[in-house]
């Protein structure tokens, strides 16, 4: 299991292609909606809305992946889509900033805006790229790892991204077992840091279990850790369940429901893709 989400939700799960991670699909598109809602530990809701459009390339070895997402967001200017709540001194905030205070002080450093404020646009570019390691003959078991770069594409005056790119490698691996197909991986990430918002490079892992309830439906569940990356933050830890349907060898349909245990995450989410392949 890929786990580009969180971000951001980032892209539609990437669950969607976890049950078939080696079929024989060589090109697809997929497009979806997200939702997510929680406090990160303020007293101030903030809402994301994103919807991601992927298109993928597959070959027996490899995977690579292009997402382009768009976001919309309600909420403190101090949580970021995808990296959580931080220590965000942009005097310009979610945009309004200036306007609600957050501008610079007469000793010349800036102070966060807590204000809820809404901004949307274009999202952080993610591109990766996956090699199978190993593979068994009858593809009962995997072991997949991949490259990442997410762009620093996101408007940071908007609080819709760090403005800076982030670089990651993740080891994943899945075994099945009859109906049932356990996976589970780990990454690391290397984040960027800019004048106003400092992050730290972090570990993240995820496990879970898919179970094939028919030749044309599974169900699954998985939790995800990312350690703390940011001052001001917290690390992400969620559970995730979910739905995917196939209607053809071309066509899927994925839909999940979240929920966050930790304030680096949200409160709950949910969120639908679905994926043709041709």
């Amino acid at each position: 299991m890929r786990k580009n989400m969180n971000w951001m939700m980032l892209s539609g799960l990437l669950l969607i292609g976890m049950p078939v991670a080696h079929a024989s699909d060589r090109f697809s598109l997929s497009t979806g909606a997200n939702y997510s809602s929680g406090k990160y530990g303020t007293a101030t809701t903030t809402d994301i809305w994103s919807a991601p459009f992927t298109a993928a390339y597959r070959t027996d070895r490899w995977t690579f992946k292009l997402t382009v997402p768009y976001i919309r967001i309600h909420g403190s200017g101090n949580v970021i889509p995808g990296t959580g709540p931080v220590n965000n001194s942009n005097p310009f905030g979610r945009g309004l900033g200036h306007l609600l205070g957050g501008g610079a002080n007469q000793g010349g450093s800036t102070s966060t805006t807590t204000a809820a404020t809404t901004a949307s646009g274009l999202g952080d570019i993610v591109a990766s790229a996956g090699y199978t390691l190993v593979s068994s003959a009858d593809r009962s078991f995997g072991l997949d790892l991949t490259g990442k770069v997410k762009f620093g594409t996101a408007d940071v005056n908007k609080g819709l991204g760090t403005g800076q790119n982030d670089y990651g490698l993740s080891l994943d691996t899945y075994k099945v077992l009859g109906q049932w197909t356990p996976f589970g991986g780990v990454g690391w990430m290397n984040y960027g840091s800019s004048q106003y918002i400092k992050l730290k490079n972090g570990f993240n892992a995820n496990a879970g279990v898919d179970y094939r309830v028919a030749s044309s439906d599974n169900v699954g569940m998985y939790y995800y850790y990312r350690q703390r990356i940011a001052v001001g933050g917290a690390a992400q830890s969620e559970l995730t369940a979910y739905w995917n349907h196939k209607f053809s060898d071309h066509f899927r349909l994925q839909s999940y429901a979240l929920g966050g245990m930790t304030n680096g995450s949200p409160d709950w989410g949910a969120g639908a893709s679905v994926k043709y392949s041709f």
